[in-house]
C-alpha cells in the first residue's frame, strides 16, 4: 500500500549538540572585554592593590633610602677662633702678670733689660743703671684694677720697695723736703697697662704696654654709716658682756673647746687651730640702734636679735695685748643671749646692692701702710 502523502514536511532533524556550542561562545564572548578576560582583570586589580598597599608600607623606607643616596654638597667650614678667655679672669691674670713685672723692675739693673723684655719686649733696647738686685719690691698686692679698654687691663700695685736710700744732694727747690717715694722701705704705686689677648690652648696672653708709672696712692673711701650706735664699756652686769665674753674666750683661747653652748640652735663656727690667744678682755661694745647710756642688766623674749660691734683685747702666747673687733649677732633665748653668727662686716645703716660680677671692676681702694 501506498503511503499517504500529505502537504506536512517532517521536521529538520535537531542537531542535540548546537545549543552547547551557542552557550560556550555566548560565555566566552562574556569572559573576554577588550581583548582580558574577567578572571584576568580580577587578577590584575588583586595585584594592583596589594603593590599599592606594598607602596604605601614601604613609603616612609624609600624616601629615607632616597634622602641618604643624595649627595650633599657641606659649605666650607668656618674656620676656628680660639675660644676667648672670660673678662674676669683676665682681670685676674693681668693683675697677677702686672705684680711680677713690678718686682722685676724694682730689681732690674744693669744687664737685667732681656728680664724686662719677657714682660714688655721694647726694654731689651733699654740701658739700665744701678746695681742689679740693690732695690727689691716687697709685700706686693694690686690695690686697683680696672679695664681701660676691651682687652686692656690698668693695674696699680703697692710694693714696699727696700734698699732705696735717700739722695744725698740737697734739692734745689727752697723749702723742698725729701720725696717720700724716696725713703727706705717706703710703700710706693705703680700702674701698668696690661694688653691680653687669646692664646694657644684656650689660654690668655698678656704683654705690658709700657713701663711701669708710679702714681699716688688711691684715695680713701668716707667711712659710711653703721646701725650700731656709739661704743660704749661692757659692764660685766651687763647679759650682752657675759655672752660675748664667754664665747669670744672659748673661740680665741679654748681652740673651740665648749663652744657649741654659747651658739645658738642651728649656728656652726670652727674656732681657730691653735688657739692663738691665752687670754681676752672686752673693753667696749656698740649695739644696734641703741643711743642712751641706760645699763641693761635683763633679757627680752626668745627670738629677739640684735647685732653689736665688740672691741677687745687679746693677750698672745707672748704676753703682747694685740687689739681685735668682731661683728657679731646675738639671740635671745630661754633669758640669756646666745651668738646666732660671726659675720663677715660690720651692717651699714644703707647698705647698698652689691654689684653683678663683671669684667671690669671699679677702682678698689685700700689704706697705705
Amino acid at each position: 500500500m501506498s503511503p499517504v502523502l500529505t502537504g506536512r514536511r517532517k521536521p529538520a532533524p535537531v542537531d542535540p549538540q548546537a545549543p552547547a556550542v551557542q552557550e560556550t561562545e555566548a560565555v566566552q564572548e562574556a569572559s573576554w572585554v577588550g581583548g582580558w578576560s574577567t578572571g584576568a582583570q580580577a587578577n590584575s586589580a588583586a595585584l594592583l592593590r596589594w603593590l599599592v598597599w606594598g607602596l604605601i608600607a614601604l613609603g616612609p623606607l624609600l624616601g629615607a633610602l632616597a634622602y641618604l643616596s643624595v649627595p650633599t654638597t657641606s659649605a666650607a667650614p668656618a674656620p676656628k677662633t680660639a675660644p676667648s678667655a672670660p673678662a674676669a679672669s683676665g682681670g685676674q691674670g693681668a693683675a697677677g702678670f702686672a705684680t711680677l713685672f713690678v718686682a722685676t723692675y724694682l730689681s732690674a739693673g744693669r744687664g737685667d733689660e732681656p728680664k724686662l723684655a719677657a714682660y714688655y719686649p721694647p726694654a731689651s733696647n733699654l740701658q739700665l743703671d744701678g746695681v742689679s738686685g740693690h732695690r727689691r719690691g716687697e709685700q706686693l698686692t694690686v690695690v686697683r684694677l680696672r679695664q681701660t679698654d676691651t682687652s686692656v687691663w690698668s693695674v696699680t700695685v703697692a710694693a714696699r720697695v727696700t734698699g732705696a736710700t735717700p739722695s744725698a744732694t740737697p734739692s734745689t727747690q727752697p723749702g723742698a723736703s725729701p720725696s717720700p717715694s724716696a725713703a727706705t722701705d717706703a710703700v710706693r704705686y705703680f700702674q701698668v697697662p696690661v694688653a691680653t689677648a687669646p692664646g694657644a690652648g684656650g689660654a690668655t696672653a698678656y704683654t705690658a704696654l709700657a713701663l711701669p708709672a708710679e702714681v699716688a696712692a688711691p684715695e680713701r673711701a668716707k667711712t659710711p654709716e653703721l646701725v650700731y650706735g656709739a661704743m660704749r664699756p661692757a659692764l660685766p652686769t651687763d647679759p650682752r658682756t657675759q655672752a660675748v665674753t664667754s664665747f669670744l674666750s672659748a673661740y680665741l683661747t679654748k681652740a673651740g673647746a665648749e663652744l657649741d653652748r654659747y651658739l645658738a640652735p642651728g649656728t656652726r663656727l670652727a674656732a681657730p687651730s691653735p688657739a692663738p690667744y691665752s687670754g681676752v678682755a672686752v673693753d667696749q661694745f656698740a649695739v644696734e640702734g641703741e643711743t642712751g647710756g641706760e645699763p641693761v642688766v635683763s633679757v627680752p623674749g626668745d627670738g629677739t636679735t640684735l647685732r653689736l660691734l665688740v672691741a677687745l683685747r687679746a693677750t698672745g702666747q707672748d704676753g703682747v695685748r694685740l687689739p681685735l673687733t668682731y661683728a657679731l649677732t646675738l639671740k635671745a633665748r630661754a633669758g640669756r643671749w646666745e651668738i646666732a653668727s660671726l659675720d663677715g662686716a660690720p651692717a651699714l645703716t644703707s647698705p647698698t646692692p652689691v654689684p653683678a660680677a663683671s669684667g671690669a671692676p671699679g677702682p678698689a681702694t685700700t689704706p697705705t701702710a
